[in-house]
């Protein structure tokens, strides 16, 4: 998932030697009004709302292979660039996107550790003029292993070799709030709300590797199993997946469309 000797988490200050290079492209999913105040120079602002599909009232699906090639090379991505990505809630949107380009067969990315709030908090060089993309041609690799569907989960419901992660707040898990037909969480799914993993003392940042891997084994998240993460509609989640490729798991898969999904379906089993 690197090149160039780019780690999967980039430092602020490690993305500012690089800027200007021809095969890095930032990519910025920060709200359109804090895009046209800051950004990082260069970046590329990208709708979140263009890499997620919805039938409704299932949201935060995979677009299909034409519509992801046509987005991902009209903002400048082919097979050789290096995409970073931030924006401006701690990395949610900006994980999304790179999960979706796994998907997509394209494996050579990075997150900007804390996002924007790092990157503008700490001194970095900011532009307030929008870059033009410079279009690309992006092939569509399709890859199924980073993600789960509801027919996966039902198959690996009772394995002791999987874990499902509940990306959500306590009161969704819970039940307690309802964004579906249904209320609760996938039977045996164990919570790990997904900003538990962000350092608010350090600028939304993962929080250090060790701390973080404490507090995943607590719920019995460990690397030896294959993880299904999910929320309502994978964008919380997807920072979760992203901070566990981080910390080495190997068997991470996304759940798109979520509980959105799940919830949804009276054929599926449901815990409260």
């Amino acid at each position: 998932m690197t090149a160039d000797n780019l780690p999967l988490l980039l430092e602020p200050d490690e993305l500012e030697k690089n800027l200007g290079r021809d095969d890095l492209l930032v990519v910025d999913l920060s709200k359109p009004d804090t895009y046209a105040r800051l950004h990082v120079p260069g970046a590329v602002h990208l709708d979140y709302a263009r890499i997620i599909a919805m039938q409704k009232p299932v949201m935060g699906l995979v677009p299909d292979d034409a519509t992801l090639a046509a987005v991902f090379s009209a903002i400048g991505i082919d097979a050789g660039m290096h995409v970073v990505a931030c924006d401006d809630e701690g990395g949610g949107r900006a994980a999304r996107l790179l999960w979706t380009l796994e998907v997509a067969g394209h494996n050579s990315f990075s997150l900007l550790n804390g996002g924007l709030h790092a990157w503008a908090n700490e001194g970095h060089p900011l532009d307030s003029a929008p870059a033009m993309p410079v279009a690309k041609v992006f092939e569509v690799h399709r890859n199924p292993t980073p993600v789960a569907d509801s027919s996966y989960i039902m198959e690996h419901l009772e394995s002791d070799d999987c874990v499902l992660l509940d990306a959500r707040s306590p009161d969704e898990y819970r039940g307690i709030k309802k964004f579906a037909e249904r209320a609760g969480h996938i039977p045996g799914a164990v919570n790990f709300e997904w900003t538990e993993a962000m350092d608010q003392g350090r600028n939304l940042r993962l929080k250090p590797a060790d701390e973080l891997g404490k507090l995943l084994a607590e719920r019995g998240i460990t690397p030896d199993k294959e993880i299904i993460a999910y929320c309502q509609t994978h964008h919380r989640s997807a920072h979760t997946c992203l901070a566990l490729q981080y910390l080495g798991f190997e068997r991470v898969r996304g759940y798109a469309g979520s509980w959105s999904d799940w919830g949804n379906n009276p054929a599926l089993p449901v815990e409260e």
